[in-house]
């Protein structure tokens, strides 16, 4: 497994390294050449001679060769010059891409980032955590690597790290280990240890979880309902952290935590049914960001709400038909055990809004497949009743590189979409072609409705499980957009 951190110097980060890559915009390997990074006349040679052959196209190219010398190779990633305005600036996945090209080698590998702006350093850091993940079930162990990261301007001024970098990269690794980690080594049970494994060293936290059948005397009757035909029983995750310098401001990260989702007696179809080991990467995302924010001492108090189960089928599965009463006393028709994630967050906010009584509830879900309809494997959508909120999250996603874009939040026009005759509602929309995933946020927010909370939604579907391995989003988005509160 690799270890990644920062270099002091340059010189640290050459000492023993087998292969070094400069990361920078195009323009930066044009006709006045490199800035005076620090290698020697002959690698700054091979640098500016490799960057000529390559053009960056949309989303960054990488050229390398040997040395025959130390370092055995030297690489580049050439990134584009500009990007859209829907694009972070920092070109955070194009940095991935090209960095993705290298991370399997071997030995030691040093990584010199040139930046137009410092602030760019953390969304290219999370980029590089991202082509090193921690889980591995092959028989054989990954081979342990080093990589370090030194960042310099354009002018080769050394760029120091924002003090968050660190734990940021750890927070993000972690998380999407444990997205990775199969259904036989991830049950709720061994979610919540794992959780509190990692919360527990955290100073100022305190730790509570209703489990099983005490739900249902909490009033928790989605939760309880998803998850009470599994082995391992569905259970409420709380933390709280309370700064030594309270701002007046509560916030709440709420997660979705489905460890594995079957989609119920509603089975999901083969094809589909796999990878819903990663219907847990909202309760990963709220995880990891509450530790970041711990470590970085914010001046919030924070509350993060796991909402763990496994969406098992059995002789005592919910049931279409069956009649919910949730944690907001509003009742709910299930015609649809796929539609799990809602029930779980409904409940979830409404403990946030009406027993811990927060001013802002941030919820995060794998939520609905119409997510990377609407918005793709790269932005999570965002739905909000709040248009501060959803600003500021959006602006959140363009500094730490985990993008979000916007979907309508209008109540009167979708509430209709889960109209029952015997219950409140349903868990489902009647339309599927109609806003589907602005209707499934819709949902958990009829369970805050008579709140006044601010609330916004991220459903992650794509982003957090584009292919076959987790991404850790959210970590850094969540993080960010708290801090920036």
């Amino acid at each position: 497994m690799a270890t990644i951190g920062f270099a002091s110097s340059l010189k640290t980060l050459l000492k023993s390294a087998k292969t070094v890559m400069v990361v920078a915009p195009a323009a930066v390997f044009g006709k006045q050449g490199l800035p005076p990074i620090g290698f020697s006349k002959k690698n700054d040679a091979l640098l500016i001679e490799l960057a000529r052959e390559i053009k960056p196209g949309d989303l960054g190219a990488v050229g390398t060769t040997l040395t025959g010398s130390e370092p055995r190779t030297l690489a580049i990633g050439v990134l584009p010059d500009t990007v859209s305005r829907y694009n972070a600036p920092s070109r955070a996945e194009c940095v991935r891409r090209v960095v993705a090209q290298v991370a399997r080698g071997k030995g030691k590998l040093g990584i010199v980032l040139v930046l137009d702006d410092p602030e760019h350093l953390l969304a290219q850091a999370v980029a590089i955590a991202r082509c090193f993940p921690q889980f591995n079930g092959k028989s054989q162990p990954t081979e342990a690597r080093r990589v370090l990261i030194f960042a310099i301007d354009r002018e080769g001024q050394p760029i120091k790290p924002p003090a968050r970098a660190t734990t940021t990269m750890t927070a993000v690794r972690d998380s999407a280990e444990l997205v990775d980690m199969p259904p036989s080594d991830l049950d709720p049970n061994t979610l919540s240890a794992r959780s509190r494994a990692l919360l527990e060293p955290l100073r100022g936290v305190t730790i509570e979880e209703i489990i099983g059948d005490a739900l249902i005397g909490k009033g928790l009757g989605g939760i309880h309902a998803v998850g009470r035909c599994a082995l391992a029983p569905p259970r409420l995750l709380i933390a709280r952290y309370v700064p030594r310098r309270p701002s007046g401001r509560h916030i709440a990260l709420v997660g979705k935590g489905i460890s594995y989702d079957t989609g119920g007696l509603h089975l999901t179809a083969r094809g589909s049914m796999e990878g819903m080991k990663g219907d847990m990467g909202g309760a990963a995302a709220v995880l990891g960001a509450f530790r970041v924010l711990v470590q970085a001492e914010c001046q919030h108090t924070l509350s993060l709400i796991l909402c763990i189960a496994e969406n098992a089928i059995g002789p005592a599965a919910y049931k279409p038909d069956d009649i919910l009463t949730m944690h907001s006393g509003k009742t709910v028709e299930i015609n649809n055990t796929d539609a799990e994630g809602r029930l779980m967050l409904a409940d979830g906010v409404s403990w946030a809004a009406r027993v811990l009584e927060v001013d802002t509830i941030l919820d995060a879900a794998t939520l609905t497949g119409a997510q990377m309809v609407a918005t793709g494997l790269l932005h999570a959508a965002v739905v909000s009743n709040d248009a501060d909120l959803e600003a500021r999250l959006i602006a959140a996603g363009l500094r730490s590189g985990d993008l979000v874009h916007p979907l309508p939040f209008a109540p009167e026009l979708y509430r209709a979409e889960f109209s029952s005759v015997v219950a409140d509602m349903c868990n489902s929309v009647h339309n599927r072609n109609n806003a589907q995933s602005s209707c499934a946020a819709q949902f958990v927010y009829n369970h805050l409705e008579g709140v006044d909370v601010k609330w916004a939604h991220v459903d992650m579907a794509g982003p957090s499980f584009p292919k076959d391995r987790a991404t850790g989003f959210g970590v850094a988005l969540l993080a960010q957009a708290v801090l920036d509160l």
